[in-house]
Formats: structure tokens, C-alpha cells, sequence
């Protein structure tokens, strides 16, 4: 079992969504990610969270540095940009032709305490790296963004050429399989989910999932990735969700 992320079992655990969650879903799913009370207030609405729940949830994602107050409206504090563009690359990764290379990180940096560790552990699986084994991390080199620059005290890169057949090194890497279950299992729980509140919870659970994707070169993926379908999914579903409460806010 590849020992690089969740072994997802393709079986679903959708809870509704707190206001305050309600509340960052819309804005993270925003651009620009701000809104104002009435539109807010419209959204809101249709997922079960009455006008006095939203106040009192605004107040305290203020007050906790979620959001800040505009003129007309909140917005992300800049703390949770880094967030949505986190979501954005998930839902939009930035690709380019695969001709072969991996990248290679080595972990060098030494004494590390375990939080420390463990960070590191998070960032590069964040940044879609797997780890071959302790310390050495791959991924092919097909995506257009560079490593921060802050890991060169704790890390080495390398460009490399494994030996190993690419798709069998992918395959042992990732558990494509479990993430193409879950991802199906998704779509099958959008497709059958009328109600706005569950809706709603089921693509957050698809930006989580989105997130784990490796975004592969398509020669290296399974038959039938269902990681556009849900990729696209989600992209149709924020541009109705939105287009409709702002048609029906400067209709009234």
C-alpha cells in the first residue's frame, strides 16, 4: 500500500457544514473572495443558516482572523489567501508536457525535533510529492511552479530518470485506485443529492479530495481518472451557486 496519503475506501462521511464552514466555502470558492451581507445572506439562506446564526458566526471569524470587514461586506483576512490559493491550484493545477524527468527532493537537514518533521512531511505532500522512502521524495516533473525557496536549508533537488517503469513507480507511490473510488463515489453522491445543504458539503469534500490528487501526466494515470469530471464538476457548481443569488440580489 502506498504509504503517501490516505488509502481512501471509496465510502463517504458528509456531515453538514457549521455557518462558519458554510461561510468559507463560499468565499474560498470567490474571486475576488468577498461578498456582501446581502448576497452572503441570500447564500446563506439556502444551506439552513438563518440571518442571526450569519451574524454571529461573521463576528467571531472576524474576531479570529478568518475574515475582515468591507464596506459592504467581509472578506478573506490575508491569513486565508494562501488557502484559497491552495484551492485554486487544486481545482486548476498548473501543468505542463511530461518528457520523462522526475523531480527528486532529499531530505539533508538533521536533528530535527518530530513537530518539525512533521511539517515538513505536511508542506511536501502539499506541494504533491511522494516519499519513495524516509527522506526521499519524487514526483514527475510535468507541474509549472517552482519549490519554495525557504526548503533549500533542509533539502536537496535533483532532477532524476528512475529506472523503474514509470507507471508501476507511480502506482506504488499513489493509491490511485482508492482515490479514483472515492472520486466516483463522489460524483455518484452529487448527482444524487438535491438538497442544497448536502450539495454543498459534498464539494467541499471535493476540493479535500482535489486536494490529494498527484495530477499525473496522463500516460502515467489509470484508465477512465475521474479527476476532470470532478475538477469540472465543482467548477460548474461554484459558477451556478454564484451567478444565481447575484442574479437574483440586483433583480430585487
Amino acid at each position: 500500500m502506498p504509504m503517501n496519503v490516505p488509502a481512501w475506501s471509496g465510502t463517504l462521511d458528509l456531515r453538514p457544514l457549521s455557518a462558519r464552514s458554510v461561510v468559507l466555502s463560499l468565499l474560498l470558492g470567490t474571486h475576488p473572495p468577498e461578498l456582501p451581507v446581502r448576497e452572503l445572506l441570500r447564500l446563506v439562506e439556502g444551506f439552513g443558516v438563518g440571518g442571526s446564526t450569519l451574524r454571529a458566526a461573521l463576528s467571531r471569524m472576524v474576531a479570529a482572523g478568518d475574515l475582515r470587514r468591507t464596506d459592504g461586506g467581509y472578506r478573506l483576512s490575508d491569513r486565508l489567501l494562501e488557502r484559497q490559493r491552495r484551492q485554486d491550484d487544486a481545482v486548476r493545477p498548473r501543468t505542463r508536457a511530461w518528457d520523462g524527468d522526475w523531480e527528486m527532493v532529499v531530505i539533508t537537514a538533521t536533528r530535527r525535533g518530530p513537530a518539525e518533521r512533521a511539517d515538513l512531511r505536511t508542506r511536501l505532500t502539499a506541494l504533491r510529492l511522494a516519499e519513495l522512502r524516509e527522506g526521499v521524495w519524487l514526483r514527475p516533473a510535468n507541474l509549472t511552479r517552482a519549490l519554495p525557496g525557504d526548503l533549500d536549508p533542509v533539502v536537496q533537488r535533483y532532477t532524476a530518470r528512475p529506472d523503474r517503469p514509470p507507471g508501476e513507480l507511480a502506482a506504488h507511490l499513489w493509491p490511485l485506485d482508492a482515490w479514483s473510488a472515492t472520486a466516483r463515489t463522489l460524483l455518484a453522491h452529487i448527482a444524487g443529492s438535491p438538497r442544497p445543504a448536502d450539495r454543498l458539503a459534498a464539494f467541499a469534500a471535493v476540493v479535500r479530495h482535489l486536494r490529494a490528487d498527484p495530477v499525473l501526466p496522463p500516460e502515467l494515470l489509470p484508465a477512465d481518472w475521474p479527476g476532470t469530471a470532478l475538477r469540472a464538476g465543482y467548477t460548474d457548481y461554484q459558477r451556478e451557486l454564484i451567478g444565481a443569488v447575484r442574479a437574483r440580489v440586483h433583480g430585487t
